[in-house]
């Protein structure tokens, strides 16, 4: 794990002595609450004083609401290594905190407070991480980690979106697929750096042999066609050239995948699971491919999840088991409550999935698979709050 910039005279609390601390705490909550919700919600048993229908309530919430806390503590944990510049802690980053809960709040409570109101403190969040990444990057001209940044854009625009158009159709297909689109890229950018890194650095250190393939031409055009794929969907998201695109882009990052010798890392978890979660990607594509081709046999709901559960739910938890652990002092090891972490959201993303084809056992297999993600995310809070409250471990030798 890449070192951290000293904190410097911090006497606060240390569960804002750095962005991965609260946010990822605060995410995990959050992400199994939200499914705690939304079952009952979905099946008609409870209501929400939200003005969102029940299905937009919970695309919104997980994808503009859980998720944008994920990569906030993220970019605000990785910029400073970027650019050796102080982290944000604090009382400012417990204001950003507090913005991003009056967001979920106002969301949920739309219809009491009018989804104009709602909207605006929703997005405010996003406004944020943005202004401060983009300060923190721009402060060294960092040009190389303005891709991430940018994306926090996109998602921002895509949560305007979404409650503009929720607002005045009672739906936001459009926002929905722009908020999946940037979640993909940017899991595909930040995916492309750090799992041939960590790959790389347990290889050389525990199984010597063939090495992950350096970033480079070949990944430049793939994150480009997977961009063209993702873009075409979220303009048309039925067309043949979509589905081409999709198919293609699919077999590209699978081809990417393969480069980075994840077949040699079974023995250690916390690099494996990076490679299983990332192969949610090529196989969300060629599903989404075949929704297009094959309309009557693969539903769009399944590469939808695919992505969603899938590649979103498996990638977050294992970016924050790793973080979590690496820069709080702790070893880089996954044990039995981390491995149990990790079955747990396969467990849930692979039952999702299925739900969508399974119309007859549709509801137990959806109800199995809120159980299994609920378990994932509040095993994490279990076994990492400690972690995450308390101060950093001194480096050991």
């Amino acid at each position: 794990m890449t070192p951290i910039p000293p904190l410097g005279a911090y006497a606060g609390p240390a569960l804002f002595s750095y962005g991965f601390r609260p946010f990822f705490l605060a995410g995990a909550l959050y992400a199994g609450l939200g499914i705690l919700i939304w079952v009952p919600l979905y099946f008609g048993d409870i209501a929400l004083p939200t003005t969102f229908s029940p299905l937009d309530w919970h695309i919104h919430e997980m994808l503009y609401g859980y998720l944008p806390a994920v990569m906030a503590g993220f970019l605000l944990t990785a910029i400073p290594n970027w650019t050796g510049r102080p982290p944000l802690r604090g009382g400012v980053l417990a204001v950003l905190v507090v913005v991003w809960l009056a967001g979920r709040v106002a969301v949920c409570v739309s219809a009491i407070v009018g989804a104009p109101a709602a909207g605006v403190i929703d997005v405010l969040f996003l406004l944020l991480v943005f202004a401060v990444t983009a300060r923190e990057v721009m402060a060294v001209r960092n040009w190389r980690s303005l891709p991430p940044i940018l994306i926090i854009l996109v998602f921002l625009a895509g949560n305007v979106i979404f409650h503009i158009e929720d607002y005045e159709t009672g739906t936001a297909a459009f926002g929905t697929r722009v908020g999946i689109a940037a979640a993909i890229m940017l899991i595909s950018l930040i995916g492309g750096r750090v799992i041939p890194s960590f790959t790389h650095n347990w290889l050389m250190r525990e199984n010597p042999g063939r090495l992950p393939t350096p970033f480079g031409r070949f990944d430049i055009a793939v994150l480009g066609l997977s961009l063209l794929a993702l873009a075409t969907w979220v303009a048309d998201p039925g067309s043949t050239a979509t589905a081409v695109l999709m198919a293609t882009a699919g077999l590209a990052q699978a081809a990417r995948l393969a480069r980075w010798a994840g077949d040699r890392t079974l023995r250690d978890r916390l690099v494996v699971v990076l490679h299983v979660g990332y192969a949610f990607i090529p196989l969300g594509f060629l599903v989404m491919a075949g929704a297009i081709f094959f309309p009557l046999i693969v539903p769009v709901s399944a590469g939808i999840h695919v992505w969603t559960a899938g590649a979103i739910g498996t990638m977050t938890l294992a970016i924050m088991t790793r973080a979590s652990l690496g820069h709080a002092g702790h070893r880089l090891t996954a044990g039995p409550m981390t491995e149990a972490i990790y079955a747990a959201v396969l467990i849930g993303a692979l039952l999702r999935v299925a739900a969508a084809f399974a119309f007859h056992a549709e509801a137990a297999l959806l109800q199995a698979a809120a159980a299994a993600w609920i378990a994932a995310f509040w095993l994490f809070v279990v076994g990492y709050a400690p972690l995450l409250s308390q101060p950093r471990r001194p480096v050991r030798a």
